[in-house]
């Protein structure tokens, strides 16, 4: 019930993997066409989100969208893409999930 996002926050040499090949990943690891919802989790903590912390980002960040949304996802994208909000760490019981 409140509002948050469950999301990750990434930490990257940019010598060894860029931004834009991470963000060109995350569409590549989960389904950003299901509207608050990932597999069976359902409910708006689990809806798609990209958050980009500058207009040079969310430049890339967009860009990024339309090219999977172009030749992956034919047009269903529904992810979210908003300025970086608080970034809250979760209880250690949700740390090392994944």
């Amino acid at each position: 019930a409140t509002g948050h996002a469950e999301v990750v926050r990434l930490t990257f040499e940019p010598s060894v993997v860029t931004r834009v090949q991470l963000v060109d990943f995350f569409w590549e690891i989960h389904d950003p066409t299901t509207l608050n919802r990932q597999g069976a989790d359902v409910g708006t903590q689990y809806r798609s989100v990209l958050y980009y912390a500058d207009e040079a980002e969310k430049a890339l960040v967009l860009a990024s969208r339309d090219r999977a949304n172009a030749s992956t996802w034919d047009g269903k994208i529904v992810t979210e893409i908003a300025p970086l909000p608080t970034f809250y760490i979760a209880e250690d019981y949700h740390q090392d999930y994944y």
